[in-house]
Formats: structure tokens, C-alpha cells, sequence
């Protein structure tokens, strides 16, 4: 198979053996594989894969059709349209995958967007829900609504009946991020200029830790503040006493180390509450370029330069 592989800080193609579905997995040849900050962070050698998942190989997401199945597998047919989240290996023609981790792709949906959905859909779902426990009427703050998270996060809290506030860097997003269902605040990290749009009941920080301080002060009591961003930056100081006075709870979190019980658990969710929605049309992933796998240097290079409107996405 011909795989997308990290060698140098740099990404490449190269040939690698065809892997062969285990006991429960199923051999999936993948259509579209989307790009995520977690996939630059590797090819800079700042976030290496998890146990059990190839080293080299990026790609914590992915959708195609089920062409094998190993021992013990029943639960896609060969030929099924399935999609989901991985520790990695994503990018590349092949992969073999527990076909409990594997959910059923919307009939609505094609490639690019199929194989762009369970990374931004997972993980906003899980902190929006999850975490922060977000209930219809609450107002959530979503720094960073351009990213494929944020747009994911914006529909998800309009679905829910909740009140979505975004901040946004680049001016030029504010329209495209608002026809989502956010009002847009323009705000640099470390910003306050959201707070007036305050109290929030939830905030989803994908930016980075320059925002907490703010964050804390924008809070309703007991509000919630949720972590899942860091690339403007990991460490701040803040000042306790707002946390307390706030009666306010911090969550973090990352899908790519969770176990297989819970990633399973979480695509169980989905299915249950998420997909119906793209049958009807009621959510979308927004997906900002295609790249052919053979360009993933020039997708790559795309993604880091910033100033993108949802996901960035290779098909194979």
C-alpha cells in the first residue's frame, strides 16, 4: 500500500506491506483521510503515536469501504461505507481497524466529507457534552470557531438548543463562522473582547492557555471550562481565586490515547445522537480543500500556513 510517512519533520510517500485484519478487525480501503493539528504537531516531533499504532503513518481519522474481515468480525459487511477514529495510519490506502471503533457513514455524505467527520465530531461532541455537560438554553464560548472543531462545536450547541459565541483571528472568517449559527467575536489569543457576549455556562478552548484567565472571568457560576486546543500555546498563570469564586470546573482532554472501550464508547454516541442529524441535513462538516494523497507535502504546507475554514482533507 502507498502511505503518507513522517521521516525528518518532513512527510513523504512510500510503499509499505498490506496490513492484515485480527481477531475483531476488519481491512478498510480508505477514500478520504482528513488533516488535524495532532498531524503536524507528529511531523514536528512534538506528539508521537500512542502504543499500537503505527509510528510513522499520521492520521487520526478516516472513511472508506470495508473490503476484508478478520476472525470474529461481523458487524460491517465487505462493501459497507464505514468511517472513524484511529491512534493512526489514517493516511494511507489501507488500514485495519476493531470494528468497534468503526461507525456506518450517512448516505448524505461523500468522501471528503465522511473522512473528514469523526475526528471534529468526536472530539467536540465529547467536550461539549461530555465534559462540559451542555444543556439547551446555556451559552457556550468556542475559541477558535474556524477550525474544524469550532464549526463542528457550533452546530452541535445550535442542534442542542444552546447559545453559541465564537471568536474567530481572521477577520475574513467572521461571515463564513456566523452562517454557522455563532455570533462571531474577532479576537487575537489572550483577548477579552468575548466577555461581553458573557456570562458562559460552557467554554470549548481550542486555541490555547493565553486564554484561560479571561475564560474564568467570562464564566456563569459553575461554569465549565474545556481543553482540547493548545497550539497558541500550553502554559499560563492564573489566578485560583476566580476558578473558586466561580464554583468552576477545567477539563482536558485527547481522543488519540483514549482506550479502546472509550473511543468505542464515544462512536456508540454519535451514531446514536450525531449521524441522524447529517441525514437530514442538519449538520455538515466543512470541508476547506482536497488534496490528492500524492500532493500531502502541499496539504500539509496548506494546513500549518493557517487561515483555513474548516478541514483540510486527502483522498486517496
Amino acid at each position: 500500500m502507498l502511505a503518507a510517512v513522517i521521516v525528518e519533520g518532513a512527510v513523504e510517500l512510500q510503499q509499505r506491506p498490506d496490513p492484515q485484519p485480527g481477531n475483531g478487525e476488519v481491512l478498510v480501503r480508505i477514500r478520504a483521510a482528513g488533516i488535524n493539528g495532532a498531524d503536524i504537531l507528529q511531523r514536528r516531533g512534538r506528539y508521537p503515536a500512542p502504543p499500537g499504532a503505527p509510528a510513522d503513518i499520521p492520521g487520526l481519522e478516516f472513511a472508506g469501504e470495508v473490503i476484508e474481515r478478520g476472525p470474529g468480525a461481523t458487524r460491517f459487511e465487505v462493501g459497507r461505507r464505514v468511517m472513524g477514529i484511529v491512534g493512526g495510519g489514517g493516511q494511507a490506502e489501507l488500514i485495519t481497524v476493531h470494528e468497534r471503533l468503526l461507525m456506518p457513514v450517512p448516505d448524505l455524505l461523500d468522501w471528503p466529507e465522511a473522512g473528514s467527520l469523526p475526528e471534529i465530531y468526536c472530539t467536540a461532541y465529547d467536550a461539549l457534552f461530555g465534559q462540559g455537560e451542555l444543556r439547551p438554553g446555556e451559552r457556550v464560548l468556542i475559541n477558535g470557531g474556524a477550525g474544524g472543531v469550532g464549526t463542528a462545536a457550533i452546530q452541535l450547541a445550535t442542534l442542542t438548543g444552546a447559545v453559541p459565541v465564537a471568536t474567530v483571528r481572521n477577520p475574513a472568517m467572521a461571515a463564513k463562522v456566523t452562517h454557522l449559527g455563532a455570533t462571531v467575536v474577532v479576537a487575537e489569543a489572550g483577548s477579552d473582547a468575548a466577555g461581553e457576549h458573557g456570562p458562559f455556562d460552557v467554554v470549548l478552548e481550542l486555541v490555547g492557555a493565553a486564554n484561560l484567565t479571561n475564560a474564568l472571568r467570562a464564566l456563569a457560576p459553575g461554569g465549565r471550562v474545556c481543553f482540547i486546543g493548545v497550539g497558541g500555546g500550553a502554559k499560563t498563570e492564573f489566578n485560583a481565586l476566580h476558578l473558586m469564586g466561580k464554583r468552576a470546573r477545567i477539563h482536558g482532554s485527547t481522543l488519540r490515547s483514549s482506550s479502546l472501550e472509550e473511543k468505542a464508547a464515544l462512536a456508540r454516541g454519535l451514531e446514536r445522537q450525531v449521524l441522524p442529524a447529517f441525514e437530514t441535513g442538519a449538520l455538515r462538516v466543512v470541508v476547506d480543500k482536497t488534496f490528492e494523497l500524492a500532493e500531502v507535502h502541499d496539504a500539509y504546507e496548506y494546513f500549518a500556513a493557517g487561515g483555513k475554514f474548516g478541514k483540510v482533507t486527502l483522498l486517496m
